[in-house]
């Protein structure tokens, strides 16, 4: 199996050309998405889903930390924008720094816990910090709403100067949720390919080696975990401003496990581009297998449980396995110089 660090990266390189590519679907996705039979809300679910799962694989992928409760951050960046909102301001910025902010803080709390542990335990104490979280969303109804949700969080306006923009239509806030997501893959893609990502590669591989080597290995782990928590926070207030409310079960132990499923079918193990794969693929299969079958989650369950068994690598590796084999294009040979006649 092929791994992050068999595919070469470009680290000098800001722009590459997937982002690119990624840019000119994003731009094109409000009408694209009618004309093959889709909705333009889906591509809002797309945008956040994919940032969130960016920022998740700089744990999962490139760490090798195993996180099944990434979904209380994402859940608490939506209750802070809402709760900012209701109480603070109407401020589109205000909130997704509040979000930014209140996740942060929670990432930083759990992850000083979690960073001297690694393997199983570290994974169990994923769980139960999101289990706390979701425990605390369910039980504060004054609060939170409990399981009705946080109701009625409005949409700010765009503000930069003068200049407003209001994003109550879908349209206007996907291309606000597609900005927002490129600076995610920009600044994911620069930290992946900086010193501070040949580190987290390097615990990934052997923690115990890079720590002999003089790294101080927790401080990384507590940093990413913070950094992943805090783009979970700004996925979960793109969330709220969506669905104009906030409710638990995104923190639930299922919404955590089906980022950790977005993430290896897409090969967020092998690719940086993997996440965004995995989230593509999940969305397009909910609604097409949706429309022909209730039973859909099953089948995607199968998919997944083929693709864990026979490729690990997921789409990112087949995609990568698949250019590798192509035929390399023959050197063109130049014609030979005519001789001159004697």
């Amino acid at each position: 199996m092929i791994s992050l660090s068999d595919i070469p990266a470009r680290p000098s390189a800001w722009i590459t050309p997937p982002m690119i590519v990624l840019a000119l679907l994003l731009l094109a996705a409000p009408d694209l998405l009618p004309a093959v039979g889709l909705y333009q809300y889906l591509g809002i679910e797309i945008a956040i889903w994919i940032g969130f799962a960016l920022g998740f694989n700089l744990l999962f992928g490139y760490t090798g930390l195993h996180s099944f409760g990434h979904g209380a951050y994402l859940g608490i960046g939506a209750y802070a924008f809402g709760l900012f909102q209701h109480h603070v301001a109407v401020s589109l910025w205000g909130g997704l720094l509040a979000a930014v902010l209140a996740a942060g803080v929670a990432g930083a709390l759990v992850g000083a816990f979690l960073s001297h542990r690694r393997g199983i335990y570290y994974a169990l104490l994923t769980i139960g910090f999101g289990q706390i979280f979701w425990f605390l969303a369910m039980k504060l109804h004054r609060v939170t709403g409990g399981e009705d949700g946080l109701l009625g969080i409005p949409r700010p306006p765009l503000t930069l100067g003068p200049w407003q923009l209001a994003l109550t239509d879908n349209r206007t806030l996907f291309y606000f949720a597609a900005a927002l997501l490129m600076i995610v893959v920009v600044l994911c893609w620069r930290l992946a390919n900086s010193p501070f990502g040949r580190v987290l590669q390097a615990i990934r591989q052997h923690e115990t080696r890079a720590r002999f080597v003089g790294y101080e290995v927790w401080r990384f782990k507590w940093a990413v975990f913070t950094l992943s928590a805090m783009l979970a926070g700004l996925a979960g207030s793109l969330l709220a401003m969506a669905q104009q409310s906030a409710y638990p079960d995104v923190m639930s132990l299922h919404q955590s496990g089906l980022i950790v499923m977005m993430v290896l079918v897409g090969g967020g193990l092998v690719s940086f581009w993997g996440p965004v794969l995995g989230v593509v693929f999940y969305f397009v299969a909910r609604d097409v297998l949706g429309g022909l079958t209730e039973t859909w989650l099953l089948w995607y369950g199968l998919i997944f449980m083929a693709m864990v068994m026979l490729r690990p690598e997921g789409l990112a590796g087949m995609l990568h396995g698949l250019l590798r084999r192509r035929p390399a294009l023959k050197p063109t040979t130049a014609p030979a110089p005519a001789t001159e006649a004697a």
